[in-house]
């Protein structure tokens, strides 16, 4: 089996011309297959944009048409925003252990089907239980962020388009939040209902995808694995080499696996130890907490779900709430498109850490300028509050909001996958859940620029260590990722094993 799988590599290219390897039109064909994958992926995020979207909207509307508060309690509408979150947390175990065991296809398809379901309850809810089983169900999808949707952009990507398609997915989420938000402003919130049940439906095209060559490498079936590399990325020199060291790598883990299964059936004390204490276990789960923890303690995404009452506090008029939400999103939106540009020439540190520079410091600067209004120092000025709010949501749009899924996606280890996913995926719901949960009190507690003095110190505290483990990912396979993690001696191992096997 194993003598064979380099000759169906091998003989593949041999077939193939020198002129289709070099061809222009070949490569565009390549292209466009992996994004066929990936506009699939794209079009979940933003159904789970509008889902995120519809709160902040919704909850207005049915005051209105009620013509009372009472109609969605403020303990109500905290759920209505947060429960995504903790409807996520069961399927953070299941959905990683499908995606291990059956694939990528099946749970993803199976994904598609439970939203169709969980939007079509939510346009034909009559009163706010339904609306919250709706959200609660939609918790699945937002499990699937983390679990899941990741995972096949990072597999079924190469390397030059991996970052772009990662950090464009970020921006097609706000895309739908923004969607959501404009949607309840010009007419009924049910619409959203539509949009999302509408858009749900092109996700189904899964069943035209080839399997994840990462996936079937690790169980062994590496012929079935070279065929769906090839039908992705090709054939060409890169692509070649990415695949024979992912063919090679599972080789040996294979291997090793097999002959530790007996010590580690005998001892799964042992080799649980032994896994958390691997620095290619620990350090990219690190590094993506760490990561995800900046983006969430920044208070963007709070910002941009609670965006009309908290611009109605700073400027007192329900119009320029509104109107001012939908500016900042929009502008938001930009920012992030501006981002997947710039990433296609910065490194990913470089952009990261100082867009998330620049969101701290206006942080600090809404949070003095609030202080200075509070204290009537000077006189409030509403359009520069807003042009205040614009400018950190700008920062953050640039490097912090598009990229943390984008990292842990390049970090993670493919043999530690699936318990990194499901630790990572847990603590990210159960953060996010909590902050959006908790986010009403700290404004009421700490009033608003107390609110904001407080994100900034806690995103600058995650900056730092973010400044000082994070290594550079741009343009590098999965496997010299993996590769920069190991300990020294392993790493020489392999390159060693490399070079032998080349000569």
């Amino acid at each position: 089996m194993d003598s064979c799988v380099y000759d169906v590599v091998s003989n593949a290219v041999n077939e193939t011309e020198e002129t289709e390897l070099n061809s222009v039109e070949t490569k565009r064909i390549y292209l466009w297959r992996q994004m066929f994958v990936s506009s699939g992926v794209w079009s979940v995020y933003f159904v789970l944009g509008l889902g995120f979207g519809a709160p902040t909207v919704m909850i207005p509307q049915i005051r209105r048409e009620a013509n009372s508060t009472d109609a969605v309690t403020e303990s109500m509408a905290s759920w209505l925003t947060s429960v995504h979150g903790y409807g996520a947390l069961p399927w953070v175990f299941v959905i990683p252990l499908l995606t291990r065991y059956v694939g990528r296809k099946i749970p993803f398809l199976i994904i598609c089907l439970v939203t169709l379901v969980s939007f079509l309850l939510f346009y034909f809810s009559t009163n706010t239980t339904h609306l919250l089983i709706s959200a609660i169900t939609q918790g699945m999808l937002l499990a699937s962020n983390m679990t899941l949707l990741v995972v096949i952009v990072t597999e079924y990507s190469s390397p030059k388009y991996r970052g772009i398609f990662m950090i464009f997915k970020s921006t097609v989420f706000f895309w739908g939040v923004w969607v959501a938000n404009a949607t309840g402003v010009f007419s009924h919130w049910k619409n959203i209902g539509y949009i999302a049940f509408v858009c749900s439906m092109y996700p189904l095209t899964v069943v035209f995808w080839p399997e994840s060559p990462y996936w079937l490498a690790m169980k062994g079936r590496f012929e079935e694995c070279a065929a769906s590399h090839h039908w992705l990325k090709g054939y060409d020199k890169d692509s070649q080499c990415e695949l024979e060291t992912l063919i090679d790598s599972q080789k040996q883990y294979i291997k090793m696996c097999a002959e530790n299964k007996r010590n580690v059936a005998g001892n799964r004390v042992k080799f649980i130890y032994e896994t958390i204490s691997t620095k290619a276990f620990y350090m990219p789960m690190f590094i993506s907490v760490v990561v995800m923890s900046m983006y969430h303690f920044s208070g963007k995404l709070v910002c941009t779900m609670y965006a009309m009452d908290l611009i109605n506090q700073i400027t007192g008029s329900n119009v320029t709430s509104s109107y001012g939400m939908l500016i900042m999103d929009i502008i938001t939106i930009i920012g992030m498109q501006l981002g997947c540009i710039l990433s296609k020439f910065l490194k990913r540190r470089t952009l990261l850490l100082s867009s998330a520079t620049s969101g701290i410091f206006f942080l600090y600067v809404i949070s003095v300028y609030l202080y200075l209004v509070k204290y009537s120092v000077i006189a409030e000025n509403r359009y520069l509050s807003i042009l205040f709010l614009t400018l950190f949501s700008v920062s953050i749009s640039l490097g912090p909001m598009i990229m943390p899924s984008t990292i842990f996606g390049e970090l993670i280890c493919l043999r530690y996958q699936t318990p990194c996913l499901l630790l990572l995926t847990l603590f990210s719901e159960l953060l996010m859940a909590t902050i959006l949960k908790i986010s009403p009190y700290i404004f009421r507690t700490l009033t608003l620029p107390g609110a904001f003095l407080f994100y900034g110190l806690s995103a600058s505290f995650f900056a730092l260590l973010v400044y000082k483990y994070l290594p550079e990912t741009k343009d590098k396979t999965l496997f010299e990722i993996e590769n920069y993690f190991k300990d020294p001696n392993q790493r020489q191992n392999d390159v060693e094993r490399v070079l032998i096997k080349h000569r």
